[in-house]
């Protein structure tokens, strides 16, 4: 096996420059979990009032539901908190179950995805090895997303397919880039179900019920599915060496107001910087592509001027 290759921070660093990007405040990371939640609430409370808001609601809600990912993912770094119980609570419980999927088993396949980034043994590689594609394909999953296509594969039958070796196999043949969604939810069913029956639980105490199927089910059923979708293609589709150069191990996107509020939340568009140094702060990425863009070396990384312009490179056939 060939392990992606790294570079030290010293290679673009003094240890003054550094020590920044190495503290964390205790608050920060919690502060995220509430700010995540805290929109969730917002946008809910919205739909509720103004029905008409309901469409952007939905998308406001699918957006930080993938939030709540891009903290477990932080949580996988042990970046929520300095104390590892505390961390893994907060990565698991507050942001991991309710969207269906599993810390536990998130982490060591994550990591194994940094140590093999872009390498044969890389477990996301089947995420972007497809891209480039034609723009139908590429509007077929999309569809498949926002129609719940996505989502009912993802929570009834890839679970349903791990319960045999054989179906487990089956399933891996399947034309989707959600498959490997299938190593996090497997493990997190009677949770999900748990503390989803929880959320329903204070819809209904307020009075609300259908606002869980409307805004929280709905969702998760087609927004979330498609801006992850977006997320794994801007990562890492379409990036020529990456896997030899570690300053172009994944892709940053330059992510402007409106995609921040409905596609890239908590800076997870600076996924090149992330790779570079892995164990930087989420919240930390923008000050850190400013420090290294200010370097030479970084003129050979991939930066988008945004999430269009990946498209469009993902539906370019070569000549």
């Amino acid at each position: 096996m060939s392990a992606a290759p790294r570079i030290a921070p010293s290679t673009l660093f003094t240890p003054e420059e550094w020590a920044p990007f190495q503290t964390r405040p205790a608050w920060a990371g919690p502060l995220l979990v509430v700010h995540c939640w805290g929109v969730i609430a917002f946008a809910v409370v919205a739909g509720v009032l103004v029905p008409w808001l309901i469409p952007i609601c939905v998308m406001i809600v699918g957006t930080r539901q993938l939030g709540l990912a891009i903290l477990m993912h932080e949580a996988a770094h042990g970046g929520l908190s300095k104390t590892a119980k505390w961390n893994d609570f907060l990565g698991h419980w507050l942001c991991a179950v309710p969207i269906g999927a599993d810390l536990g088993a998130y982490r060591p396949y994550h990591l194994t995805h940094h140590r093999f980034a872009q390498q044969p043994e890389d477990p996301d590689l089947m995420l972007s090895a497809p891209f480039p594609v034609s723009p139908a394909s590429l509007r077929r999953k999309m569809i498949r997303d926002l129609t719940g296509q996505t989502f009912f594969k993802q929570r009834i039958l890839l679970p349903l397919a791990m319960a045999s070796d054989k179906s487990r196999s089956n399933s891996s043949k399947g034309d989707s880039a959600h498959e490997y969604e299938a190593v996090v939810t497997g493990r997190s069913i009677l949770p999900f179900l748990a503390v989803n029956a929880l959320i329903l639980a204070g819809f209904v105490a307020a009075g609300v019920w259908w606002a869980f199927f409307a805004l929280w089910l709905l969702p998760m059923a087609t927004w979330f599915p498609m801006v992850t979708r977006l997320r794994n293609i801007a990562e890492h589709a379409c990036v020529e060496g990456s896997s030899a150069d570690a300053f172009r191990a994944a892709r940053t996107t330059r992510a402007s107001w409106w995609e921040r509020v409905f596609i890239a939340p908590y800076w997870v568009n600076f996924h090149a910087e992330h790779h570079l140094f892995m164990h930087v702060p989420c919240w930390k990425l923008p000050a850190l592509h400013r420090a290294v863009h200010a370097r030479p070396q970084a003129a050979v990384m991939e930066v988008a001027p945004g999430y269009v312009s990946v498209l469009k490179t993902a539906t370019r056939r070569p000549r």
